[in-house]
């Protein structure tokens, strides 16, 4: 057993946890207490922390203050939802407790656990117990105590996962909704993932990947991608690329719609400048021809992930990233801060073309498309922020898992002032910007649309991932879910005893004005059907509808 950790161990430590947390993603997610498709906890850590490993692969370390300075540094840019963030937070303190050790030992080791702890505790304004928080706490409690007498690493990290994994198995009776819910916390659980990953490093039990690892990939016991067959990969080509736009606003929908038509796992990223693609399909050049009408392509990597696959298989090594990771250090070089033009300006973020031309229409300058399963990271804040030609540029997070990121980007800024309005949905964030008066004091611009918000209501209605039993209700995979300020209203088979529900909760507020906003998955005839009823039902309020096309969510009902 060793007495220390070097640089080269503590980095690759990094990256075994990086490649654990893929390899767990599901299993934390579906930890998630509500039953929708929010693709939550796993996927922010596993974000989040794939962007540490991303830096890690790029450079040699010596130090093992330099390895934890870089990965603080690109958690922190990184973050993505409150688990993400809270992440970062517990390595940000890690981080500053190493600083100047080019070697470490338990002592040092266990007092930066306890660091990154006490970190996390004072950012989180109001920490509650049951939590990822708790179970760090707890496990470098453990640590603290070990380093007091005994001077081995693996045997200070032993400690600190047995307290910490009985601390994870009593989240469920310390925090009332997981109680609710018969869950452990989902961020515990991710917490302890990283930390076994790091010890099973130091036993010799695993290697450290050398390639990236995909967020969500199964991993089988020695550490290997889970075997499939290669003929299972419907697309063969992961293509990836970067267009200079012709003009800031084109619309990228009738793009969107031909890729999703042609391929799978779409992503689009975009500035005022250029764009960002990635997409699985058979016919790259097609892609690429087509995306070449919006703009001029200047970047492109094309693999074959048929080939890659075989090659894994065959126990060689997988192309090399590099070349990825240039076009997206290129992407990233675009996002300059833009030379203000005016003293106020506005980043919002929403997901949906109907949503966002409805913030550009109503005076948001830069759209972040994200929201629920699509977490931005703060650095994607960040970019929208500086590419925003502003003195001063409000935040609508308009999610209450983006808002920690959006302050995160605070301190980031150098060259802006920025303002995060703590909006939780998308139509708080409407009403917010409704209430945005540029030409006021900044304080006072801040204080009115944080009051308008308080006035708005949110209902919500999705789909049920999976099966569960909660707070009373038997839910179905498949079913209706109809939220109201994030609380169940229930579950449902049919629209309609839904939407008789919902207007008996909103009757309860007495409102003036109700909007529905309706997603992709729902025709313009579904929603005035929907409409129809709630004007029934409640003939006092005013109402309008608004194609949002936004994902997850059929309906976003505002009710004010």
């Amino acid at each position: 057993m060793r007495e220390y950790i070097d640089a080269a161990s503590f980095k690759d430590m990094i990256l075994c946890a990086d490649a654990a947390l893929a390899a767990n993603t599901q299993q934390i997610n579906e930890l998630n207490v509500f039953p929708v498709p929010d693709g939550d906890t796993g996927t922010n850590m596993g974000l989040t922390m794939n962007t540490a490993a991303t830096q890690l692969r790029k450079k040699s370390f010596y130090t093992v203050d330099s390895v934890a300075d870089c990965v603080a540094g690109a958690l922190l840019r990184g973050a993505r939802g409150n688990s993400g963030v809270i992440l970062s937070l517990l390595f940000r303190g890690i981080s500053r407790r190493l600083k100047g050790m080019e070697t470490v030992g338990t002592k040092e080791f266990a007092s930066a656990m306890e660091d990154g702890v006490d970190a996390a505790y004072k950012a989180v304004m109001k920490p509650a117990e049951g939590t990822i928080l708790t179970v760090a706490r707890i496990a470098s409690a453990a640590a603290v105590e070990y380093a007091k007498k005994g001077s081995y690493v693996e045997e200070m990290l032993e400690a600190a996962l047995a307290a910490g994994a009985e601390a994870l198995e009593d989240t469920v009776n310390l925090n009332p909704v997981l109680r609710k819910a018969g869950v452990i916390d989902a961020g515990g659980k991710g917490y302890i993932v990283i930390f076994e990953a790091m010890l099973a490093y130091l036993r010799g039990e695993i290697e450290a990947p050398q390639n990236a690892v995909e967020i969500g990939a199964a991993a089988n016991d020695n550490g290997a991608f889970e075997v499939f067959s290669t003929e299972e990969i419907t697309y063969a080509f992961d293509t990836v690329f970067i267009v200079r736009k012709t003009e800031p606003n084109v619309d990228l929908t009738p793009l969107r719609a031909y890729l999703s038509s042609i391929g799978d796992s779409l992503v689009i990223g975009e500035d005022d400048e250029a764009f960002k693609v990635h997409v699985h399909t058979n016919i790259p050049g097609e892609a690429l021809t087509k995306s070449q009408s919006y703009g001029t392509l200047e970047l492109a990597k094309i693999e074959n992930m048929r080939t890659q696959h075989e090659d894994i298989l065959a126990g060689k090594k997988a192309q090399s990233t590099d070349d990825l990771e240039a076009i997206e250090d290129e992407l990233e070089n675009t996002n300059a801060p833009a030379a203000p033009e005016k003293r106020c300006g506005v980043v919002s973020v929403c997901a949906g073309e109907g949503m966002a031309q409805l913030f550009r229409d109503i005076g948001a300058d830069t759209i972040v498309t994200g929201g629920q399963t699509m977490n931005p990271s703060t650095d994607d804040i960040l970019n929208a922020v500086n590419s925003t030609p502003a003195e001063v540029v409000f935040v609508l997070p308009n999610n209450k898992n983006i808002i920690m990121a959006a302050e995160q980007s605070v301190p980031l800024c150098e060259d802006k002032m920025v303002v995060v309005v703590p909006t939780k949905t998308v139509p708080q964030g409407i009403t917010a910007l409704l209430n945005f008066d540029p030409d006021k004091e900044i304080s006072d611009i801040a204080e009115a649309m944080n009051e308008s918000i308080e006035s708005v209501h949110t209902a919500q209605v999705t789909y049920a991932a999976r099966d569960s039993d909660f707070d009373g209700y038997a839910i179905h995979a498949g079913e209706y879910l109809a939220l109201l300020d994030g609380k169940l209203i229930g579950s449902f088979t049919e629209t309609s005893e839904m939407l008789e529900r919902m207007c008996e909760a909103f009757a309860e507020f007495d409102p003036e004005l109700l909007t529905v906003y309706y997603g992709e998955n729902v025709t313009q005839e579904e929603a005035e059907s929907a409409a129809a009823v709630l004007e029934g039902k409640l003939p006092d309020a005013e109402l309008t509808v608004v194609n949002g096309g936004q994902p997850v969510y059929y309906y976003m009902i505002s009710v004010e």
